[in-house]
């Protein structure tokens, strides 16, 4: 009998962990986001509903690129690929694909519990943007 070794995910993926909770979304955009990770531990899930925007995220980590990579599958039918690249401070996420270009900076507070950042992207020629601060659900 031949025992495989079961895979294990990638040690970048633990960069993530600050991320697990539910967050409120505010400033020009409102809402909540959440982040769990599935079973397995290869990829977080980020739930979104932002302004009746909806979408839903899968960010692991792509062997080809060495990088945090993500599909967004959002409530019109799109889907975005993303790149991840967190720190103890800060929240950068890109995206470079054809008609899209663009990217979230943000910092997180000492506690890391407040994200706080803007999107600024090109879209067909137009750019566009918001600022936001995510606030972690603190349960008791």
């Amino acid at each position: 009998m031949i025992i495989k070794k079961k895979p294990r995910p990638h040690p970048e993926l633990q960069k993530l962990d600050k991320l697990v909770g539910i967050w409120n979304v505010t400033g020009e955009t409102n809402g909540q986001v959440s982040f769990s990770w599935m079973e397995g531990g290869f990829f977080l899930v980020q739930y979104v509903d932002l302004d009746g925007a909806k979408g839903l995220e899968f960010i692991g980590y792509d062997e080809k690129s060495q990088t945090l990579r993500s599909h967004y599958f959002d409530d019109d039918g799109k889907v975005l690929e993303y790149t991840y690249n967190v720190s103890e401070t800060d929240h950068i996420v890109t995206i470079d694909m054809a008609n899209i270009k663009g990217e979230f900076k943000g910092k997180y507070s000492n506690n890391g519990n407040t994200i706080s950042g803007s999107w600024r992207w090109k879209q067909d020629g137009e750019n566009m943007g918001y600022r936001a601060i995510l606030n972690r659900q603190i349960l008791s």
